[in-house]
Order: C-alpha cells, then sequence, then structure tokens
C-alpha cells in the first residue's frame, strides 16, 4: 500500500492532531487543488498517510467505523495511556481477538477511527 487518505475540511486542525497527539513525523506539507489548500504527508514506515482538504468533506465524519486503519506498536498498554494522557478520544479500550491480538479504538479530531494493535507475542 502506497497511501491512506483521511479527506477533511479543516486539514490543518487534523494533521495536527496526528502529529501532535498520535506522534506521527510529517515529512511535508504541500499545496493542491485551485485553491492551494494545504496537504500534510506522514511517515507511516513505508506508507504515507495523507491528510487532505476537500470540498465535498464537511463535519465530523458520519460512519466512523466504516473504514479504519491500524497502527502496529510494540507496548500497547503504554501507547493507549499516552493518547489518553494526549487527549484522543478512546472508543474501545484493549480487548483481544483470537488468533490475531490485541486492539484499543480511538477517534481522531474529526471522529475518524483507527486502532492500536498488538499482533506479536
Amino acid at each position: 500500500m502506497e497511501a491512506v487518505l483521511l479527506s477533511t475540511n479543516n486539514a490543518k486542525k487534523l494533521a495536527a492532531f496526528y502529529r501532535d497527539v498520535v506522534g506521527f513525523k510529517q515529512r511535508m506539507v504541500f499545496e493542491m487543488g485551485k485553491k492551494s489548500e494545504e496537504g500534510y504527508d506522514f511517515d507511516l514506515g513505508g506508507t504515507s498517510l495523507y491528510v487532505l482538504y476537500h470540498s465535498k468533506v464537511k463535519g465530523k465524519c458520519k460512519e466512523p467505523a466504516r473504514v479504519m486503519f491500524n497502527l502496529e506498536v510494540d507496548d500497547l498498554e503504554k501507547e493507549v495511556a499516552r493518547l489518553k494522557k494526549a487527549g484522543a478520544k478512546l472508543i474501545a479500550d484493549i480487548y483481544h481477538v483470537e488468533d490475531y491480538g490485541y486492539i484499543a479504538t480511538f477517534a481522531d479530531v474529526d471522529g475518524n477511527y483507527f486502532q492500536l494493535v498488538k499482533t506479536k507475542s
């Protein structure tokens, strides 16, 4: 996978969440579109997360469970505690999925869900 795109009506605010709260490394800010809106590129270790302005996106996500992305972490308990302390909204605390691992679900400032997962023993 080359990239995950998150569209929003406030790219600056959503990018700040992923940079400052989640802790993603921001590679660049770029201009795009007819109105030269800002886009943000984050490094997810071989895949990019692009946070982009989109004119057809308004307000909070109405079906946040429809599409989610998982972020593999080494210490799930530590990362869940860190995100909660940083102000991220916890949707589902750590739970087990048989033959997969452990998951905790969070929401970003637009209401999109993302999950921290630990699949390695």
